[in-house]
């Protein structure tokens, strides 16, 4: 048995990983695949996959790119969810501002530095005309830290998952002024070169499992129901959110990957852009 050590945030994309484990579909293949749930996000991964915490990643495209590009010893194996992530735009229920503009020049919670939270205000930044050398960021670390920051008003919005922070929404904490879309797909999968080496047909084996299962994830029946339940949303929500999803079975393309590098170097997010064999790794 092979142990592989998975790493993703705990949220709705990622409940056709925890089915294949439970299912008992990896262990078939003699693979012990281990998952943490990382609820800091995108940041906290880059650091667990540089330190040698996690082997995989599931990760965001954008967040990932720019942390290959800074020296992780990772690549991307493959698109994960092909949909664009919406990022809902978010304040405290009680706050003064009512529209986006209102923000311009305040302080934004982030989960921390090179996080997607902080690299979409910058795009956020940048679709809105803003300046985005004026960006001021508070690291709140996690979803619970930011509704601290912006009920005390030691930030002003915050930006995440819309239908995961929607039942903040529901309950008058957060009022969501405004979505920023992913301008790519949203979730890639990154695994640390070494265990690339190593081991690839396991990492094979590890997508083709996965692939299945995000392949006919839709079509399990009450699928609708158990999100709803294991995530707490509404299922009105969820069934809208799947409407929205769609799952990948396919490589990043060279084309995807300029386009983000192209973007992420525009605003300064990267000081310089990596081959496509640098970033991404077919298996």
């Amino acid at each position: 048995m092979t142990t592989i050590k998975i790493a993703g945030v705990p949220e709705h994309f990622n409940l056709p990983w925890h089915l294949a484990i439970e299912s008992g579909d990896f262990e078939k293949e003699n693979i012990d695949l281990q998952w943490t749930d990382v609820p800091e996000g995108t940041g906290k991964m880059c650091q667990m996959l540089r330190d040698g915490e996690t082997d995989i990643a599931v990760i965001l495209t954008e967040g990932i790119v720019k942390d290959i590009v800074a020296g992780n010893p990772s690549k991307i194996v493959q698109i994960y969810v092909e949909s664009p992530l919406i990022w809902g735009i978010h304040v405290a229920a009680n706050s003064n501002y009512k529209i986006l503009a209102d923000v311009e020049n305040t302080k934004v919670a982030i989960s921390r530095l090179g996080s997607g939270s902080q690299l979409m205000a910058y795009v956020n930044a940048d679709n809105q005309g803003w300046k985005t050398d004026n960006l001021q960021f508070e690291i709140v670390n996690t979803i619970d830290g930011a509704v601290e920051a912006l009920s005390n008003g030691t930030a002003d919005y915050f930006m995440w998952e819309r239908f995961m922070t929607k039942p903040l929404v529901d309950k008058g904490i957060f009022r969501r002024i405004a979505d920023c879309p992913t301008p790519w797909p949203c979730f890639v999968i990154a695994v640390h070169k070494e265990v690339l080496e190593k081991n690839p047909a396991i990492i094979s084996k590890i997508l083709a499992i996965i692939n299945q299962t995000t392949q006919e994830f839709k079509d399990i029946p009450s699928i609708d129901k158990t999100l709803a339940l294991n995530y707490h949303q509404k299922v009105e929500d969820i069934q809208e959110w799947l409407s929205l999803t769609h799952w990948s079975q396919k490589s990043l393309s060279a084309e995807m990957l300029n386009k983000v590098q192209n973007q992420l170097f525009q605003l300064k997010i990267i000081d310089k852009k990596g081959t496509f064999e640098d970033i991404v790794k077919t298996v």
